[in-house]
């Protein structure tokens, strides 16, 4: 069994930074709507009770969290030595194993926030023009591409 050099799922706060703070403060937001404005009327949305706008607001940004972690849990790269797992899925699960012999090329892509987070979009290919493997906001990019090209012996 070889060694795992690398075990990453994408980051929440790094693949979605803006939406992430913005889902936060809607749950913070809410919670002290509710709490402060409890029955009250907001005359602003048609006098509807503060403490409902409140639990809504609460409620939308913690689906949105809890809908947005799963989908960061539903890819998993592990780097061993000699291969490359790739899984995708939740509840059905798609397996890829790439030996480090046949990676051709691996690109990196970085938007300028995911730059400023540390996280990275990477994109190895095998054979062929259609790449093997697309994984988004995965942490320490730059890490992966120096493993996979000290074990495969990839130019970039």
């Amino acid at each position: 069994m070889s060694q795992v050099l690398y075990d990453a799922y994408p980051s929440l706060i790094r693949t979605k930074p803006f939406g992430t703070i913005l889902a936060i403060l809607m749950v913070v937001c809410g919670i002290a709507l509710a709490a402060l404005l409890g029955q009250r009327p907001l005359e602003l949305l048609g006098g509807l009770p503060g403490g409902i706008i409140g639990l809504a607001m609460f409620g939308l940004g913690f689906l949105l969290l809890i809908a947005w972690f799963i989908a960061t849990k539903t890819d998993h790269l592990i780097i061993k030595e000699d291969e490359i797992v790739w899984t995708h899925g939740l509840l059905s699960k798609q397996y890829t194993e790439i030996n480090m012999a046949s990676v051709r090329t691996v690109r990196i892509a970085q938007s300028l926030f995911q730059r400023i987070m540390g996280a990275g979009d990477l994109t190895i290919y095998t054979a062929g023009d259609e790449p093997e493997v697309i994984v988004r906001g995965l942490p320490e990019p730059h890490r992966i591409r120096d493993l996979i090209k000290g074990q495969s012996g990839v130019g970039g």
